[in-house]
């Protein structure tokens, strides 16, 4: 599969650097990568139409007082990898947690170790989400609990469950790719008895989790939420990403007629997790 790179340069680079990634996630963009210059957009040729682009997002469009260039590339499946790695960064989650690859120093990781080979399920705003979901994490007691993990991607939040103590994990994604670098990826941390499942989330057949953990897109969301319910115990709990803080109250409200009241908030650099009880 040939992607589409997309090298966008912004001055100033905030907010407009959230507000293109936001853009961009509905026009066939898949993931980001965020630098002091600007960001870089990545997704498949074949998803990618730059008429629409150009006419749905502030790259026709530059409002006043932006400053905007970019350059595009097609970048071939061979070459994907490296030019992925390349602008993968360390995650550190607080002194709690650090998400390295296996070409990073080891030596800078403080708390708890996780390490991935990143690949593009690593996802759209995968800093700010990753982090702010594994912060969530670690405000838990998961010992023993049964965890879902829907757009496993990497798997790294399934991983970093399991690292606290989470009994029966399972994540699933909707990418072949995806579920095959997560089994690998928890081979990485000494980990072998999560689940990892190809498909939409309708293939997961088990119920009765004690915790939900989505970090998608505000659209996939929407349309799982009852589908969430279904799969949470009473007073289970389920923690949404991959949205920014001026979706938050759409969903809230979406999630409360499923039947979940509103726990809290976290918020990064204009990306959001909501943490949600069911009633």
């Amino acid at each position: 599969m040939e992607y589409l790179e997309l090298d966008i340069k912004l001055n100033p680079v905030s907010p407009w650097d959230d507000i293109i990634v936001s853009q961009l996630a509905e026009l066939g963009f898949e993931s980001f990568t965020n630098d002091k210059t600007g960001v870089k957009a990545y997704g498949p040729t074949a998803d990618v139409n730059m008429e629409e682009v150009m006419a749905q997002s502030i790259l026709g469009n530059v409002p006043e007082g932006l400053t905007l260039s970019f350059t595009q590339e097609v970048i071939a499946e061979q070459n994907w990898n490296a030019t992925w790695e390349a602008d993968f960064e360390p995650v550190f989650v607080e002194d709690k947690l650090t998400i390295l690859a296996p070409f990073h120093d080891a030596s800078i990781a403080k708390g708890m170790k996780v390490e991935i080979q990143p690949q593009m399920s690593f996802g759209t705003g995968h800093h700010q989400t990753t982090w702010l979901m594994s912060k969530a994490l670690f405000a838990e007691d998961l010992q023993g609990k049964r965890v879902l993990d829907v757009g496993s991607g990497t798997g790294v939040l399934a991983i970093v469950a399991k690292k606290l103590g989470a009994g029966f994990t399972m994540g699933t994604d909707i990418e072949e790719g995806a579920v095959e670098n997560a089994i690998e990826n928890q081979g990485r941390n000494d980990i072998n008895d999560i689940t990892f499942l190809l498909g939409d989330i309708d293939v997961v057949k088990e119920d009765n989790f004690d915790l939900l953990l989505a970090n998608i897109n505000k659209n996939v969301l929407k349309a799982h939420m009852p589908t969430y319910a279904a799969l949470l115990k009473s007073g289970g709990k389920l923690k949404l990403s991959g949205f920014f803080e001026s979706d938050v109250d759409e969903l809230v409200t979406i999630a409360a007629q499923n039947g979940f009241t509103k726990e809290g908030v976290l918020l990064k650099e204009g990306w959001a997790v909501i943490q949600l009880i069911k009633n």
